[in-house]
């Protein structure tokens, strides 16, 4: 079954959004090509595709809990993307990474472990956290920021 996520961070800047649809099958029934994530983890894109610094996104967020999806079942997960959609004025890739998340922890009733994003108020306006994990990708800085 399909579940989306419907992601909303309120700012004074607007703010950030983003759906995200997916379903969850067994890994052993996975169609080619996939991305295999780790073990029995494995993410299958939407035939539309996906921009790849939202692939980037999403598949950390796998990674961050992959340990968690490799016994769910036995023999690990397919997590198939069957839309990502967002505004692009309220949006960052980052924001595929938290979505990921918090359609993980919905699916699966996972805990929180502090993959979110809050707005600061600074030149880079929000800050996106990750678990105490560091991010795999580098934000380029604001125009105009030092």
């Amino acid at each position: 079954m399909r579940r989306t996520l419907k992601y909303r961070l309120r700012s004074p800047l607007g703010g950030l959004a983003a759906d995200l649809s997916a379903r969850v099958g067994p890994a052993g029934e996975t169609p080619v090509p996939f991305v295999q994530i780790h073990g029995g983890v494995r993410l299958l894109l939407p035939e539309s595709g996906l921009y790849w610094e939202d692939l980037a996104w999403l598949s950390f967020a796998l990674t961050l809990r992959s340990e968690e999806l490799r016994a769910r079942p036995p023999g690990g997960v397919c997590i198939e993307i069957t839309s990502l959609d967002f505004p692009l004025s309220d949006y960052r890739p980052e924001v595929a990474g938290v979505a990921m998340d918090g359609w993980l922890r919905a699916e699966f009733d996972l805990p929180d472990i502090g993959i979110g994003c809050r707005y600061s108020g600074e030149a880079d306006p929000y800050v996106f956290s990750w678990g105490g994990a560091k991010a795999p990708l580098p934000r380029p800085r604001p125009q105009g920021g030092r």
